[in-house]
């Protein structure tokens, strides 16, 4: 009695912890194999809807699927995702969160020039403002609760503002109206802040 309660516990327990444990095939990785079927025909004389497939199967380069991440795991006969990086230690974590990066300048989609800036925001809008002030243009005003500030460019004035995204910080030339600035008016802007940045 007690020996048929062990097998059928024992069985239990396998069946309860799967078969992940083996790492046996779960047929997770079966869509690499998978072949592309022919469309639906249906008889001729038949009325039927217009047949449109909700979700195509996009042309995928074949190059692109050689370099595409491996997310199988060691055996390659399972999905698996890879294991997070590991932390940074704390001296180099706190000694970057008060660095600001070196500005670079880059363009969005739409050809709008930008200078994007690596790091704490606040810090990267006391290097902006501070290279701003030496230059010469006048500031006519600042913003007290964000990162932006009216500066006098020729006859016109112009918002210069700071967005962040995580430690990322893009600084980009504004009309009062908040449409982006003429391209060759921000370029000069934000090309003389790029070479006056402080070291």
């Amino acid at each position: 009695m007690q020996l048929r309660l062990g097998v059928v516990l024992v069985i239990s327990a396998l069946s309860l912890a799967g078969c992940g444990r083996f790492a046996l095939n779960n047929h997770s990785l079966d869509y690499k194999k998978a072949q592309a079927l022919e469309p639906l025909k249906f008889p001729e004389g038949a009325t039927v809807r217009p047949f449109t497939p909700l979700y195509p199967a996009p042309t995928v380069d074949p190059l692109a699927i050689e370099h595409a991440p491996k997310l199988e795991n060691e055996s390659g006969n399972r999905y698996a995702l890879p294991r997070p990086k590991e932390m940074q230690n704390s001296a180099n974590s706190t000694a970057n969160a008060t660095s600001v990066g070196r500005p670079q300048l880059v363009t969005d989609g739409n050809k709008n020039p930008l200078l994007k800036v690596e790091g704490p925001t606040a810090s990267a809008w006391q290097y902006t403002f501070a290279t701003l002030s030496s230059l010469n243009y006048k500031v006519v005003s600042q913003a007290e609760n964000g990162y932006e500030a009216t500066i006098k460019v020729g006859e016109q004035n112009y918002l210069l503002k700071l967005s962040a995204v995580g430690s990322s910080n893009t600084v980009a030339l504004f009309k009062l109206d908040t449409t982006f600035a003429d391209p060759a008016i921000a370029t000069e802007v934000l090309t003389q802040i790029y070479q006056n940045w402080p070291a």
